[in-house]
């Protein structure tokens, strides 16, 4: 990949540090489904995403899963970029949702251009705010929110992050990614369905209106 094309993903970067980001940085294909990091994954390099879209979930001692928020285009990890710096182990896990590519940064260029080039050190920073609020949205919806509510906003963020009506995720995925039961998950997703919200498919919802509720 080169700096042009780099650039249209990563638009705020300086002409140097792109070029030096194609010198050191791995460029790495992955599938849908695939394990990008592991919870308890010694971490020593930062993961940039370029094409495709990731999850990242917090993972609990039995191996539930729950889902945080999605990177796509030209955003970073920031936990990746946190481990970085310090060379510490991951606390969550990151998968592909879609086939995507990323670029692994070694550590020692992740901290490096800390330093060197404004524009990361800023990139870095705002990568930071941006997952910090996304965090504060999911403790939200968790204290104070009702589980028809966080199912809508799930449905929302799905339906945004993907620019499509069509959710082709099971109930019982949905229902891990929640922390729920796929029995409430099933039920709610009936009431929303006779509430004119959603449609059922062979392979999971069809999104009609969102702005309606469940009373």
């Amino acid at each position: 990949m080169t700096e042009i094309q780099l650039e249209k993903h990563f638009p705020t970067l300086e002409k140097e540090l792109l070029t030096e980001i194609v010198k050191n940085a791995e460029l790495k294909s992955v599938r849908k489904g695939d394990t990008i990091m592991r919870t308890g994954q010694n971490i020593r390099t930062a993961i940039l995403v370029v094409e495709g879209v990731l999850k990242i979930f917090r993972e609990n001692d039995g191996g539930a899963e729950f889902f945080i928020y999605y990177l796509d285009e030209g955003k970073a990890c920031a936990i990746s970029l946190v481990c970085a710096l310090g060379v510490g182990t991951s606390g969550v896990m990151a998968k592909a949702v879609t086939d995507a590519t990323i670029l692994v940064v070694p550590a020692h260029c992740v901290d490096e251009w800390i330093g060197k080039y404004k524009s990361w050190a800023q990139f870095a920073v705002n990568t930071y705010r941006e997952r910090f609020e996304e965090l504060l949205q999911v403790i939200d919806q968790i204290a104070f929110q009702n589980m028809d509510e966080r199912l809508s906003y799930y449905l929302k963020r799905y339906q945004q992050k993907f620019n499509t009506n069509i959710v082709p995720t099971s109930f019982t995925e949905i229902a891990q990614e929640l922390n729920s039961s796929r029995e409430v998950i099933s039920r709610l997703m009936k009431k929303l369905s006779e509430r004119g919200v959603l449609e059922p498919t062979a392979s999971g919802v069809k999104i009609i209106n969102l702005t309606k509720t469940i009373s």
